[in-house]
């Protein structure tokens, strides 16, 4: 009896160290994890980037357009769209009134379910930009190659629906990423897109007021901004041709984000 219960805890501890030795490296190699965020600010200028989160432009990263040219407004709007409940296929219909460009970061859910609305953003000349392909938490993804596997996948089914390759653009899951993902996706050859401003409209159960999200909208504007709505809200879908004739009558542009990398 003594000897078997002394062989069962040398094995326990036999365990306990091995999970150390192969599990610590991971858990230093994936490094610390932030959420992205801005500091919003009722002045319509450029929220200023949190010194913690300095270095994104070394890896390719981008939350606003920082270099507008002298006379031109530009809005970026992007769009993080992970399926269709009625509401994607009306923001299609509103951007395309206003003939305004947008940068939809898709899920491969949208792709195999709603293939057509997928042909329809890139036909209609939006860009298709890679949120991965199940939406996981990509800070716990310590390997390069598990990394790229989640921004192929993806990459994979929109060239099989549309035969054309994605954008190497790339925005995190819920905005959670840390300095090695942000290395990571730079070496694939991507550019992580965050946003300059943002607001609670993702819970379907819980959407905000239509008048008062407009005027959050409008308040927070500013050049070289870089809006991220998510489609699905149903009162995005009510404001977003308002919103668009606000920023239109004021002399700004919708652009694509091609152009914060392209000097």
């Amino acid at each position: 009896m003594k000897k078997s219960l002394l062989k069962a805890i040398s094995a326990f501890f036999a365990f306990i160290f091995m999970i150390n030795i192969f599990c610590l490296p991971l858990r230093v190699y994936a490094g610390r994890s932030y959420n992205w965020y801005c500091k919003n600010n009722d002045t319509h200028s450029v929220p200023k980037l949190d010194p913690d989160f300095d270095f994104i432009g070394k890896y390719g990263g981008y939350y606003a357009n920082l270099n507008v040219k002298k006379g031109d407004k530009v809005i970026y709007l992007t769009f993080d769209a992970g399926y269709e409940n009625g509401n994607v296929a009306k923001i299609l219909d509103t951007l395309k009134e206003h003939n305004a460009h947008g940068s939809f970061f898709i899920l491969e859910n949208l792709i195999r379910r709603n293939p057509d609305l997928v042909m329809r953003m890139k036909n209609e000349g939006h860009l298709v930009c890679n949120h991965t392909a199940k939406h996981p938490d990509m800070t716990k993804i310590a390997s390069i190659d598990l990394f790229e596997k989640q921004l192929t996948r993806l990459e994979d089914a929109y060239f099989e629906l549309t035969g054309d390759s994605m954008a190497k653009v790339y925005r995190p899951p819920e905005g959670r990423f840390s300095e090695e993902n942000l290395r990571f996706a730079h070496e694939l050859g991507y550019k992580t897109i965050f946003w300059s401003f943002a607001y609670a409209d993702w819970d379907n159960q819980k959407q905000p007021e239509c008048s008062r999200s407009l005027e959050k909208l409008i308040s927070h504007v500013h050049n070289g901004e870089i809006l991220l709505l998510h489609p699905t809200s149903e009162t995005n879908t009510k404001i977003l041709g308002e919103f668009l004739t606000r920023l239109e009558s004021e002399g700004y542009r919708f652009g694509d984000l091609s152009e914060l990398w392209a000097r």
